[in-house]
């Protein structure tokens, strides 16, 4: 054999081997739910690879099956057809068996780098950069590949099979898409710059859903306006006034004991119409959704579309009313601060280093201000003021701090027992992790 046919024939084995990694990358890497969209477009192709990753045994076997003939193949053109030009170059300087040696090894390196070069790395990078594109291309060749090779394909995938059982693994592609995979998607998308970090958010908020309380985007008990059954006309009018919202609680004496919730739509209808108010009126006050402060805010919006309401009471496990929540409330928690400046005027930076939060404050707002991943005992409370409680055990005065995380938590304000306002500091010097420092007046 020629040196050139030699050469025309390891081109012709680097190409085989070339397909080979290509079909292998490409179908490993093709996205199942890109496909799925092809195969919806009209595309055959796709929906051939759709059932080829579902059963991938036999396609790998032949995948294996050329690949290692290749490379057997081309070790043994390379080195009989590369290693006496080689020899002939070497021993000019060298005795004939080192010339031999340094022949040999030289033609080894050519034909090794050549079919790592063009037969593994480039087709490989080209198989990660498009490959449901490569997947639909080589599938029907190697559907071909495996009619023909069906003998060898039976044999070495049952083997594959007896193996698997004997090891109690499963052979099948797992394909369940889990809230972590999306999260992760878009993350990748915000980095790419595809998905904007705000949309992101959104997104991220919304699987927060299942995991956030109620009690993360309700109105507390003590900012709740309500009026009583027997507030006079007088009365409830200075109210809607001092304290404007869309819905009002309904109690009988105080707040513990709701009996339903009148829409302020309905009460400036009779402001307007100069119709006197009375809450006695039964036509005036609807029926309140009550629901348990451990629900999700997920099971919240399902409590919503069932009693076709956006308005509901939040009761703990005494019955007594902790506070209130709409359904706006929990949009702007997946929202933020893309429709609701609320985060904002709880949470207000100073500076590079310091913050003035809210002792109400939501503590996945808290968390997510302030980059943290978790804070201690974060089962046992909802707020910035409930994690003070948490860490001094015990009700905070003035001047009280918490260290822990790399930042500083003083409370600055008290008022009837209630943190008012808290001071964050970053610190210079970090609090080792899962260490705290409590410092109490």
């Amino acid at each position: 054999m020629t040196l050139y046919s030699s050469l025309f024939l390891i081109g012709l084995l680097i190409m085989a081997s070339a397909f080979f990694s290509v079909a292998e990358i490409s179908l490993a890497a093709s996205r199942r739910l890109r496909l799925r969209q092809m195969a919806d477009d009209g595309d055959a192709g796709a929906e051939r690879v759709l059932r080829v990753q579902e059963q991938p045994g036999d396609y790998f076997t032949v995948v294996q099956i050329g690949q290692n003939a290749v490379a057997i193949l081309g070790g043994i053109v390379g080195e009989g057809a590369l290693s006496p030009y080689f020899t002939e170059f070497f021993a000019l300087w060298l005795s004939e068996s080192s010339a031999l040696t340094a022949g040999f090894l030289s033609s080894f390196l050519l034909v090794t780098s050549l079919f790592i070069l063009f037969s593994d790395l480039f087709p490989k990078r080209l198989g990660m950069a498009m490959p449901e594109r490569l997947a639909i291309r080589v599938s029907q060749p190697m559907a071909i590949g495996m009619t023909l090779m069906r003998p060898l394909v039976w044999f070495y995938s049952r083997l594959a099979d007896a193996v698997f059982r004997l090891l109690g693994l499963s052979s099948l592609r797992d394909d369940r898409i889990t809230s972590d995979d999306i999260l992760a998607m878009m993350e990748a998308g915000a980095v790419a710059g595809v998905l904007a970090a705000r949309e992101q958010q959104v997104i991220t908020n919304v699987f927060e859903l299942d995991t956030r309380t109620v009690g993360s985007a309700m109105s507390p008990r003590d900012r709740i306006a309500f009026f009583r059954r027997d507030d006079a006309d007088a009365v409830i009018r200075l109210r809607i006034a001092a304290e404007p919202f869309s819905t009002y609680p309904v109690c009988e004496g105080d707040i513990d004991h709701i009996v339903g919730y009148v829409d302020a739509k309905d009460l400036f209808q009779r402001v307007l119409n100069n119709q006197p108010i009375s809450l006695a009126d039964d036509s005036l006050v609807r029926k309140v959704l009550i629901v348990p402060d451990l629900l999700t805010l997920s099971e919240v919006l399902e409590q919503f579309r069932q009693a076709h309401e956006d308005f509901a009471v939040i009761v703990n496990e005494y019955s007594l009313v902790v506070g209130v929540v709409t359904l706006n409330d929990v949009m702007s928690t997946v929202m933020g601060d893309l429709v609701s400046p609320f985060d904002e005027e709880q949470i207000v930076r100073r500076d590079e280093n310091s913050w003035l939060i809210d002792g109400m404050t939501p503590i996945e707002v808290v968390l997510h201000a302030l980059e943290l991943d978790h804070l201690p005992h974060a089962e046992d409370y909802e707020t910035l003021a409930g994690f003070l409680m948490v860490m001094l055990r015990r009700v905070p005065r003035r001047t009280d701090s918490v260290s822990w995380g790399g930042y500083k938590f003083e409370v600055l304000d008290v008022d009837s027992y209630r943190i008012d306002q808290v001071m964050v500091t970053r610190l210079s010097q970090p609090v080792a992790p899962g260490a705290a420092v409590v410092a109490a007046d």
